[in-house]
């Protein structure tokens, strides 16, 4: 999967983030609304895509560089194409946590419940839980994020968290590049599926945090995101979700 890519380290990141969108909207995680972004290599700011491009065809065509400032420095050539309104969730991310390359900001069903249901409590039941082991906080804003101020906010509420609930409105992921982004959004929607699975069974059994240091001891992070990369880019490319010449790989 990983032959053939371009040589321009943006060129590359483009595709990676218009194909992961198009994954995460094909797995329910995102919908018509929603954004996955990506640090530019030379941290002058970041790609993310343009407000009304429809998460299921995106291409790199329609992703905007854009820098801390907000200034835009390259984007769709069309009248009245902006990027997305919540950009600045990425960009004051970005500027909090150096150690974030990657961010996506959803509306999956079911881990927004837990942001409405009283009393419901995000637990860790499934062992790559152990990424966000330290806690899910809950930001209490629950409109849109979309100045500056608001997105600092919402980066004081993330903290050095792996994820942030937003009430009755979505979720925010962080990870170091886009395919551990992809992992992380499937782990993260598969654990909040099972809570609310096991509310008919009973009470949930969350992890240890003996059990988590097991897992996290033994488990390697990056050869799981090839490995899930290879996985879900290979089955978009066969279902048609991914064009064939698309030089997209870990």
């Amino acid at each position: 999967m990983s032959a053939n890519l371009p040589n321009d380290p943006v060129a590359r990141l483009k595709y990676q983030v218009a194909a992961v969108t198009r994954i995460l909207n094909d797995e329910d995680i995102l919908d018509y609304s929603g954004h996955v972004s990506a640090r530019l290599p030379d941290n002058s700011g970041y790609i993310v895509q343009s407000m009304h491009g429809s998460r299921a065809e995106l291409t790199p065509d329609d992703l905007f560089t854009i820098g801390f400032d907000d200034e835009i420095q390259e984007g769709p050539d069309e009248d009245g194409v902006r990027p997305v309104s919540e950009r600045f969730i990425h960009s004051e991310i970005y500027k909090a946590r150096p150690d974030v390359n990657a961010i996506l900001h959803a509306h999956p069903d079911v881990p927004v419940l837990f942001t409405i249901a009283k009393g419901a409590k995000l637990e860790m039941v499934k062992n790559h839980g152990y990424r966000w082991r330290t806690g899910v906080p809950t930001h209490p804003d629950t409109a849109h994020i979309n100045t500056e101020a608001l997105g600092q906010e919402l980066a004081g509420t993330l903290g050095d968290h792996q994820a942030a609930l937003i009430r009755a409105h979505g979720v925010v992921l962080v990870a170091e590049d886009v395919a551990h982004l992809l992992i992380d959004a499937v782990h993260f929607d598969d654990n909040a599926k099972a809570v609310l699975e096991l509310s008919r069974l009973g009470p949930p059994l969350p992890m240890t945090d003996a059990e988590l240091d097991i897992f996290e001891e033994r488990f390697d992070r990056p050869r799981h995101a090839k490995k899930l990369w290879k996985y879900y880019a290979g089955r978009a490319r066969s279902d048609g979700l991914i064009p064939d010449d698309w030089p997209v790989g870990p």
